[in-house]
């Protein structure tokens, strides 16, 4: 009875996604006339192929945005090094994961836009692309491409599965929750990136042989080689770091960034060589940060200008993409943004952590709860959770204890590699069991 719910619930969202096209088609364009969406390649969105298909089998790996795009990276190098004979195809949705990601990803992977949830537009892409299997990371649950792809007899996997509470309420009203239950039974394998996210999909009725838990992927991201140009700016950057007492508010919306102009005023007061290393979630937020400081005649370097560090610059912001991991090389504390105002749901810590970076986030972390919590239990001195109106006192207690800092930094990076051992091996023998080798046996 509930999967004939759930399909009348998926048939009326298919025509309301059916009836709505042309008005995502026309924001499309409207987009890419804006700059917002990629000039060449935006027709991807709508399942058009740039490439051609290779011949064989195919798996298609599809990540919304940079932090799980990145996550994807050593599973995917895995399932190429153990089934070098299956081709990979790699999909993100934001066009800031599109262009770190190209750059670092194996030679061999495909790599394209996903296409918008539209019928048409999923339905020309898995027509084009007949991956054998699916492997989505953490929340794409979308209801038109789980569903073509259950059509298409083509396996499903959820890695390092996730839902948000808003998520899980949503889903949870009588209203949908046939919808979901019944894209859930679609899935051979769920991977649940905490034992609290595999709860979720139990009380969503995924069936619960299907379920396992590896650990969370962001914990097993891998380094990737950077230009020989950057290194030699980093290696200068950091040159002129000596000396100074360095930290870095990494990943912060526009809704905290007082809380970290406040926190790098008072602290300049204290300590006159003090140096305060932005990292805005957006870039352009960057340059709005920089005209601010800029007004009160505060000395502002950017990374994109490439402003080098003069004597009268105690304040840095990175306005780039893809160099958030090379700049927690270079400073001693950091504190992870998206997590000081309510509302905010966190950042990942663990890129900082491995880092060897004493790591400092706020109260608001939404589902990377379970990171800071594991962190903690692994090494309680690993994570230090502050509020913005201690966040002051925090950092200068750090800069007035040298021994502290360096257990602080220790601990993070112990910690890390802890939480990390293994991980990637584990998802990749669940896929191997759950995925590989069933599509083997029903090609036989």
């Amino acid at each position: 009875m509930s999967s004939n719910r759930g399909v009348i619930v998926y048939k009326i969202y298919r025509a309301l996604s059916y009836g709505i096209s042309p008005l995502v088609h026309l924001h499309l364009w409207w987009r890419k006339f804006r700059g917002r969406e990629h000039p060449s390649r935006w027709r991807e969105r709508l399942g058009m192929p740039s490439v051609c298909r290779p011949n064989g089998r195919l798996v298609w790996f599809h990540a919304v945005s940079l932090g799980e795009g990145l996550a994807a990276i050593p599973v995917i190098k895995c399932c190429l090094e153990r089934r070098p004979d299956v081709t990979v195809l790699m999909t993100t949705t934001t066009a800031s994961a599109f262009e770190v990601i190209k750059n670092i990803l194996p030679s061999n992977v495909i790599y394209q836009y996903a296409p918008l949830d539209l019928p048409t537009a999923v339905d020309t892409f898995l027509h084009y692309w007949k991956p054998n299997a699916i492997m989505l990371i953490e929340s794409e649950l979308w209801p038109n491409l789980i569903m073509g792809a259950a059509r298409n007899n083509i396996a499903l996997s959820l890695i390092n599965g996730r839902m948000s509470q808003k998520s899980f309420r949503n889903w949870s009203r009588p209203l949908v929750l046939p919808l979901i239950t019944l894209m859930l039974s679609k899935f051979s394998l769920i991977l649940p990136l905490s034992t609290t996210q595999g709860i979720h999909f139990q009380l969503l009725q995924a069936t619960p042989f299907i379920i396992n838990f590896c650990g969370d992927l962001k914990f097993a991201f891998q380094d990737f080689d950077i230009s020989k140009r950057n290194k030699r700016d980093l290696d200068e950057f950091q040159a002129q770091l000596i000396n100074k007492k360095v930290w870095m508010a990494s990943s912060i919306h526009k809704d905290e960034e007082e809380v970290f102009i406040g926190a790098h005023n008072s602290l300049k007061k204290k300590h006159p060589d003090l140096v305060t290393i932005i990292v805005p979630r957006q870039p352009r937020h960057g340059q709005a940060i920089a005209l601010k400081f800029q007004k009160e005649k505060v000395c502002v370097g950017l990374r994109s200008r490439n402003d080098k560090l003069t004597a009268g610059t105690n304040l840095y912001v990175i306005d780039s993409l893809g160099e958030l991991r090379e700049f927690y090389r270079l400073t001693p504390i950091a504190v992870i943004g998206g997590s000081f105002s309510p509302g905010l749901t966190g950042h990942n810590i663990a890129e900082a952590a491995a880092a060897g970076c004493a790591v400092l986030t706020g109260y608001h972390i939404g589902h990377f709860r379970h990171m800071v919590l594991e962190m903690q239990r692994s090494n309680p001195l690993s994570v230090i959770q502050v509020s913005g109106e201690k966040l002051v006192e925090a950092i200068s207690n750090l800069f007035g204890d040298a021994k502290l800092l360096e257990a602080r930094r220790e601990a993070s990076m112990r910690a890390y590699h802890d939480l990390s051992r293994g991980i990637v091996e584990n998802v990749w023998r669940m896929l191997q069991m759950n995925i590989y080798e069933q599509l083997w046996r029903r090609d036989e």
